[in-house]
């Protein structure tokens, strides 16, 4: 019962935090509901013992992503003024209602198989191992990183100022 209401309350505060990032004006103010989602979500991923889910989502999308949208946001100027409003607000928030009913429409005509009974074996070192041992996608996994710093310095060289 406690991990039932743990998931209601996470899954609450993240639809919130996503609802903030889209309606907040500010942006910044939008870079940070997105990280409280991004927690929330690996909360949630806790909560269904998805262990590794969770540690990835927060060293990738609470650490990195949001790092560089953070970044990104600094190095604009006019952060203050926010996103303008424009034409395609109506048609945009009709396109969303339609997206919305057609995954509700899927949700609820799948027939979901759960499990009662969380795994017997701890699901990170398995993945950990296909990862880093013979699945031998150690070079991705270090290649994100150099990516990352590249993109870095690619958005400090192209906003700095002459």
């Amino acid at each position: 019962m406690g991990a039932s209401v743990a998931f209601w309350v996470l899954a609450s505060i993240a639809v919130l935090a996503a609802l903030s990032v889209v309606l907040v004006r500010d942006v910044f103010r939008a870079a940070l509901s997105l990280i409280l989602c991004f927690l929330m979500v690996a909360g949630l991923y806790i909560t269904l013992s998805a262990d590794f889910l969770a540690a990835v989502q927060i060293l990738i999308y609470v650490g990195a992503i949001s790092v560089l949208i953070i970044l990104a946001i600094m190095l604009t100027r006019e952060v203050q003024q926010g996103s303008p409003s424009n034409r395609f607000r109506l048609p945009a928030f009709f396109v969303a209602v339609l997206f919305f009913a057609g995954i509700a429409f899927a949700l609820l005509n799948t027939p979901w198989q759960i499990s009662s009974t969380p795994p017997l074996e701890p699901t990170t070192p398995a993945i950990a191992g296909l990862l880093f041992g013979e699945g031998g996608f150690i070079l991705p996994v270090e290649i994100a990183p150099v990516l990352l710093l590249a993109a870095i310095i690619g958005a400090i060289v192209l906003v700095r100022e002459k």
